[in-house]
């Protein structure tokens, strides 16, 4: 009963660790746009996003019931399922965080939990129906509703704008974008926070502490929230920034519509008891508005990397999750070995992202280029210079001109000699024949004279 009792205290750290992954992984669907157009300031945004993760953690328990109630079968499930589930869950949030990409949090702990149940109980343990309807359905609809709101609402503050001063209008769309970012905090802890509370209250349940069928403790329910929100508090600075940054250029128009239709689309949710990811509704709604202001665009490189990790997350985590459950199977040093896995793999993926440091100093710098952006540009020529230049000189020629510049000599002046020497040098012709007088009276010629007489032969 003792070790039941440590593996049990075991999981339930983990799911607060897990849920501390959570509220760091999910800052930025809260809170990416607010920072990315200056609405508030990195420190103060993730500080009110904190407190309304942890209010939001106490106005609903629907989410958590679909967890622990609905998606996989109570009976049967030990303590080292849950546990298993955990590690799957965290290690794909940790991965994730390290590369920038807002993956579902929610998703990761649901395919860490349904592959642990199947390595330990096989598909029978899994609910099909509530997996379908509750969890892959809401991951499709999700972001193109959220998208699809966000563009209307876009284009309809462009147009309602159009004719009021600039500058008021975006002051006001700023505290309208605060007053929204604030309202998806609050459904964040209410939709996510709830997420843990259901994986540990499955495990009281697994473990006997609690009866089948029964709702968060209190203590849960505090615990949960303030872990989501000391981990919002604390910054997941690579994530905004592929969020803010990466994804399209906001503008507080831009910005205020986002949040207003991802805030709406998560409530709705949280009341309807869907298990709904955050980060599908926010990316959604953001390329939506990126598409919705004339001229916007959507880097689609960088969605399509984040569509790539939300196919991936279920069944990579799942797949973690079962091996877990394979080698907590083997007894209490199996556990203790995924144990040490765990807190090994973390200490790695910490260690590597020191190497590039991303806080809220440069959160809104651009986002470095990709592997292939910075191979293509490594290959590519530079332009051509519009005139051609002759073959280079050699490099001792070139260095010699540089160090001695090319001088020209100033050209002598022109002298003009004498009279007298010029005499000297060229003496006197002959004269020319005197001319009779009467010819020089009269200098005309006569015919005569003018007609030379004709050749004899």
């Amino acid at each position: 009963m003792e070790s039941f009792s440590l593996i049990l205290a075991i999981v339930v750290i983990t799911a607060l660790a897990f849920d501390f992954t959570n509220g760091f992984h999910d800052t930025a669907n809260a809170m990416a746009t607010t920072i990315s157009t200056g609405a508030l300031k990195p420190k103060v945004a993730v500080a009110l996003s904190a407190a309304l993760n942890l209010v939001g953690a106490f106005l609903s328990v629907e989410v958590a019931n679909t967890i622990s109630k609905g998606l996989v079968d109570e009976t049967g499930i030990r303590p080292e399922v849950i546990f298993a589930a955990l590690v799957g869950a965290i290690l794909w949030n940790l991965l994730t965080w390290l590369v920038g990409l807002p993956s579902s949090s929610s998703h990761a702990l649901m395919g860490g939990l349904i592959g642990a149940a199947i390595a330990s109980a096989g598909f029978g343990a899994v609910h099909g129906g509530v997996l379908v309807t509750k969890v892959l359905l809401p991951a499709v609809a999700a972001p193109v509703v959220a998208g699809l709101a966000a563009m209307v609402s876009t284009r309809l503050s462009y147009t309602i704008g159009r004719k009021s001063d600039g500058k008021a209008a975006e002051k006001g769309h700023r505290a309208g974008q605060i007053a929204s970012a604030g309202l998806v905090s609050l459904a964040h802890g209410t939709n996510d926070a709830q997420k843990t509370m259901g994986v540990i209250t499955l495990a009281l349940i697994a473990g006997g502490a609690i009866a089948p069928g029964s709702n968060p403790p209190t203590w849960v329910i505090l615990s949960a929230g303030l872990a989501i929100a000391l981990g919002t508090y604390i910054g997941g600075w690579r994530i905004i920034r592929t969020m803010g940054k990466g994804l399209t250029d906001l503008q507080p128009q831009q910005g205020f519509a986002a949040q207003t239709s991802a805030a709406t689309a998560i409530l709705a949710s949280s009341h309807l008891g869907f298990s709904l990811s955050t980060t599908h509704v926010v990316s959604g709604s953001v390329m939506g508005a990126g598409l919705g202001r004339k001229g916007g665009v959507v880097r689609w490189s960088t969605a399509t990397r984040m569509a790539v990790a939300w196919i991936l997350t279920l069944p990579a985590a799942a797949l973690v999750g079962a091996g877990a459950e394979l080698v907590t199977g083997l007894g209490d040093w199996g556990t203790a070995l995924v144990a040490l896995f765990l807190v090994a793999s973390s200490a790695v993926i910490y260690k590597l992202s020191r190497r590039e440091v991303v806080d809220h100093t440069n959160v809104n710098h651009e986002e470095p280029a990709g592997v292939v952006t910075q191979a293509i540009a490594a290959v590519t020529p530079p332009p051509a210079s519009p005139v051609a230049a002759g073959p280079a000189a050699p490099e001792p020629l070139a260095a010699q001109a540089a160090e001695q510049p090319l001088t020209v000599p100033a050209p002598e002046p022109l002298t003009v000699p004498a009279p007298e020497d010029l005499a000297a040098a060229f003496p006197a012709q002959a004269t020319a024949p005197a001319v009779p007088a009467a010819q020089a009276a009269d200098p005309a010629p006569t015919a005569a004279q003018a007609v030379p007489p004709a050749a004899t032969v």
